[in-house]
């Protein structure tokens, strides 16, 4: 152990194993007892953390090294005082990234961070925004990695929050449009029903953005997963035929012609022969050939297959292509 902890349980565990125990993995129960941990602080175990260092010390002619004594994690009191301060619109930058970078140190931080009410704040934030600041108040909230209880309260209480990280994918950096389809994704896959019936337009819109300007890898893969989920409750059938903003990708793409010939009944000029190119698809699972399929608008086009009227077995077959675009992306 590098930094005893113990848990409400009575048990003492490394710090570092614990919190991804109980963050990273989404574990309630102690790994010893079986218990429910309720309450997830976890208070520092300093006559265990002494001992081992001098243990350290005694060995050290064996060439073990004295373990340093771990910085102590940051307090609610720490958080509020930050958030106080954060008021004035002179210390609010130089607080969001001060927020940032104690939630990047360990996962007790973000908890802390979540647990001080900044989750609000910084939703606030990018609501009310239109600069660097609400990309920096974005790129925090992804970064907390919020729990489930939290991203639904955001779901909830800022009914228009899709809306204002919207905004800030039609204006943003790379950088910035990359944790906002990381951040919509985290949010979206704990949406219920009505929340994702009333998603507008323009997300879809925008979501396509993402994949023609290939803001990055990652980035793509999680948009294509986003659609996956999102696309079976469109409120309009053709909400994304008119979110297709890749003609232009397809313009340049006119050598490739059997490929976008096939393809083309699959957007509904050729309703007759959908469930063919959709199978043909289904086949294609290499890098360079899910980088085509994007340039050519293939991904706006399979999610209009999962909205349409048209035989289930088609719907199934565009969903395990986007699947597998994800995979690949």
């Amino acid at each position: 152990m590098k930094d005893p902890v113990t848990v409400p349980t009575g048990i003492t565990y490394d710090r570092e194993s614990i919190e991804k125990w109980l963050f990273s993995g989404k574990n309630t129960a102690c790994p010893a007892t079986k218990q429910t941990i309720s309450d997830c602080e976890l208070v520092p175990n300093h006559t265990l953390r002494r001992l081992i260092q001098s243990w350290c010390t005694l060995n050290a002619c064996h060439g073990i090294e004295r373990i340093p004594t771990p910085k102590p994690p940051i307090s609610k009191d720490q958080i509020k005082k930050l958030l106080d301060d954060a008021m004035s619109p002179l210390q609010l930058m130089k607080c969001l990234v001060r927020l940032r970078l104690i939630a990047s140190e360990n996962d007790t931080n973000k908890r802390c961070i979540e647990s001080s009410g900044a989750v609000e704040f910084l939703a606030s934030i990018v609501s009310k925004y239109d600069s660097t600041v609400a990309d920096e108040a974005l790129n925090t909230l992804y970064n907390l990695q919020l729990s489930e209880a939290a991203l639904k309260n955001l779901m909830g209480r800022n009914g228009d929050f899709i809306g204002s990280v919207t905004r800030v994918m039609q204006r943003g950096s790379y950088e910035c449009r990359t944790y906002a389809v990381f951040m919509l994704k985290s949010m979206l896959e704990i949406a219920n029903p009505m929340q994702l019936i009333s998603l507008r337009q323009e997300l879809f819109a925008e979501l396509v953005r993402v994949l023609c300007d290939k803001v990055s890898q990652r980035a793509t893969k999680a948009t294509l997963k986003l659609l996956v989920t999102i696309c079976p409750w469109g409120k309009k059938q053709d909400q994304g035929c008119q979110s297709r903003q890749v003609g232009a990708a397809k313009s340049q793409s006119r050598a490739r012609g059997r490929f976008e010939e096939d393809t083309s009944s699959i957007s509904g000029r050729k309703p007759e022969g959908s469930e063919d190119p959709v199978s043909i698809s289904k086949f294609c699972g290499t890098c360079d050939v899910v980088q085509e399929m994007v340039q050519l608008g293939i991904v706006a086009k399979l999610c209009l297959v999962v909205q349409v009227e048209c035989g289930h077995k088609t719907k199934e077959k565009a969903r395990e292509v986007l699947n597998c675009m994800a995979k690949y992306g």
